[in-house]
């Protein structure tokens, strides 16, 4: 996690506006995920793991959404009034999709059901390792704050999260934490253009 991020923290907690524009961003980004993994779905062999994931991804989407009712301030749609650097927050997973996507093409030569598939075992991987360092972060910041607000039951299940994609990740290729890093160093430029787009939508 950068200095940066710790530091925009504060001023957005601080803020009831921007507090609920950046909920509403968390829940816009955990909905876009919960999407794309419905979306590489096999109609006939999707696995327990993969419904479960989905559920539980647009489930924060919608707790997300609910707390944005502790702040007083109002978010009702993902138009980009009321999200925090809108351009750069819809582009973020959309765009790592696309790099892994290239990846996988170039390197394993993977196309159709199997290049979905181990599209989205990276890109849930790489997003799940970001959910395990922001979060905490966040909420760390919260209580420091003393909010009202928590994303205590989205930690639990994000670390949940990542121990089911390494499994998953293990039974894929035996060069599974290769791919794996190249899929993190991708998700880690993206993550800062975005926290740069943040400061700037900040300041």
């Amino acid at each position: 996690m950068s200095m940066e991020f710790d530091q925009l923290l504060p001023k957005i907690i601080n803020d009831n506006t921007l507090h609920a524009r950046w909920l509403n961003t968390l829940s816009l980004m955990e909905n876009t995920g919960a999407r794309k993994i419905s979306a590489c779905e096999d109609p006939e062999t999707v696995t327990y793991i993969i419904l479960k994931h989905a559920a539980e991804e647009h489930r924060h989407a919608f707790y997300l959404k609910k707390q944005i009712e502790k702040t007083g301030a109002a978010c009702p749609t993902y138009s980009s009034d009321y999200l925090l650097a809108p351009a750069s927050s819809r582009h973020y997973l959309n765009q790592l999709d696309v790099d892994v996507c290239r990846y996988l093409k170039n390197e394993l030569g993977l196309k159709g059901k199997e290049l979905r598939f181990a599209a989205y075992l990276l890109v849930t991987y790489a997003i799940e390792v970001r959910a395990d360092e922001l979060y905490p972060v966040y909420q760390e910041a919260l209580d420091k704050a003393l909010s009202k607000i928590n994303v205590k039951s989205i930690i639990l299940e994000e670390e949940g999260h990542l121990e089911e994609m390494i499994n998953q990740l293990k039974t894929f290729s035996p060069d599974w934490q290769l791919h794996a890093d190249k899929a993190v160093e991708m998700e880690s430029r993206l993550f800062h253009q975005w926290i740069s787009q943040l400061a700037t939508a900040l300041n």
